[in-house]
């Protein structure tokens, strides 16, 4: 398919998905979040690929937010549809049983937040800016912003950042638990696809097993979710690729996971 407002490459089982708006700070505007929906529906049963990395066109913007000319035309009931439908393009992505990682590049403001939120691994260049500023526009964060952040991190401190809008530096984002990494801005996507091809050679079984049990924690009990967890273990001891992981552990040599 083609893309208006995506770019879109395969390199060695490693999708690089980028959001291509740079003249509006790659802001998401309806068009946008219906591409990422569909090319995110396709990448879940693409098996030529085994992880996504998520980031923005040009210098200043990972995403900026939505687009504010849309916004301005919603009412009661439009604007719940609106948030329905970008939770549901968030979902799938934060769904697609593939470790997905966003390489926040710049402004991840608002939607771009929340995009970055819905991703598994927060990856920041040095001049990523963080933050849900939708309170200065009367509205509040409507694409999953409320709930992920306020699991991600401390909750006070997810309240106070949505109550008044700051903005979050990468080295805040960091020692808050948003952003996993901060790299310098030229060493971004090349430590993005460091991490990639480091989970590639992982066991594909067990990391998108790994991947739903810990998407899952947020939802479950402790005793829910070892439960889950035992299962999802014996699952995986059921495939080919535990006993070549065991058997080249033993055997000092590299596995060759099959994914089966």
């Amino acid at each position: 398919m083609d893309y208006q407002n995506l770019l879109f490459e395969v390199k060695d089982s490693i999708a690089i998905v980028t959001i291509n708006r740079p003249d509006k700070l790659n802001a998401l505007n309806i068009q946008t979040m219906q591409e990422l929906k569909t090319l995110f529906t396709e990448l879940k049963d693409d098996e030529n690929v085994k992880v996504v990395i998520l980031t923005g066109a040009g210098g200043k913007a990972f995403v900026a937010g939505a687009d504010i000319s849309e916004l301005n035309k919603l009412d009661i009931l439009t604007g719940k549809e609106f948030a329905e439908n970008g939770q549901a393009v968030f979902n799938t992505i934060e769904n697609l049983e593939k470790p997905v990682i966003a390489a926040v590049n710049g402004f991840a403001l608002g939607g771009g937040c929340e995009l970055a939120l819905a991703c598994h691994i927060r990856l920041a260049s040095e001049k990523a800016k963080f933050g849900q500023p939708e309170v200065n526009l009367a509205i509040i964060p409507g694409y999953g912003g409320t709930q992920r952040l306020a699991r991600l991190i401390n909750k006070g401190r997810a309240i106070e950042y949505i109550l008044t809008g700051d903005m979050i530096s990468a080295e805040e984002a960091y020692r808050i638990g948003l952003a996993n990494k901060v790299y310098a801005a030229d060493e971004l996507m090349a430590k993005a696809f460091e991490m990639a091809e480091k989970i590639i050679t992982k066991g594909p079984i067990s990391v998108k097993m790994a991947l739903k049990a810990a998407l899952a924690s947020a939802e479950l009990s402790l005793a829910e979710g070892q439960k889950l967890e035992a299962s999802l273990f014996g699952a995986c001891c059921g495939s080919e690729d535990f006993k070549e992981g065991t058997s080249a552990f033993l055997e000092k040599r590299k596995p060759e996971f099959k994914n089966k």
